[in-house]
């Protein structure tokens, strides 16, 4: 890991590229629109070089995106480290038969769901997903990968939401920008 001072100037580029929205979609809200990352290339490519740098030499056999952000960072991380990309999909969004994982919202529950098969035991997955906010859908992810034998080696999100309240205790990276 870099020291705060010797921050890999990649990482300055890649926050940079990402736009905040005050009051969006309701006021109070910071938004983090990751679209204008997406609209510059190098700082596209700089973001998922550097996901792909830290995960090459981890054996991981599985990258499982966290809807739907997640689907746009997961599969060229996947291709690039030679595992395969597996969905994490809101309900009722997967044909046939699934396994689902509940979480808690600030009001109610959600759940996740994932193909039932699409991920063996044994196998070393990546969660991946644009951002962090309170941890409740990778929590979520964790469960339901684990559920299944799955070793849940990393997540990793771009943006971290610093003022609130992260849930996932077991997790080591949930952040690559401040990590890194």
């Amino acid at each position: 890991m870099a020291a705060q001072g010797d921050q890999d100037p990649r990482i300055a580029r890649i926050s940079s590229a990402i736009r905040v929205i005050p009051d969006f979609p309701k006021k109070g809200i910071m938004f983090q629109d990751i679209t204008t990352l997406l609209l510059d290339t190098k700082a596209f490519r700089d973001t998922i070089d550097l996901f792909v740098e830290r995960y090459r030499d981890k054996d991981i056999s599985v990258v499982a995106g966290v809807e739907a952000r997640g689907f746009i960072f997961g599969p060229p991380i996947a291709l690039a480290l030679g595992a395969k990309f597996v969905p994490l999909r809101k309900p009722k969004k997967l044909p046939g038969e699934v396994i689902s994982e509940e979480y808690s919202l600030e009001y109610g529950t959600d759940k996740i769901e994932m193909h039932v098969g699409a991920v063996q035991p044994g196998e070393r997955a990546l969660v991946i997903d644009d951002l962090i906010a309170t941890g409740g859908t990778l929590c979520a992810a964790i469960k339901l990968l684990e559920r299944v034998g799955v070793h849940v080696v990393e997540c990793a999100c771009v943006i971290e939401l610093p003022e609130l309240k992260v849930c996932i205790p077991i997790i080591s990276n949930t952040n690559m920008l401040s990590e890194l």
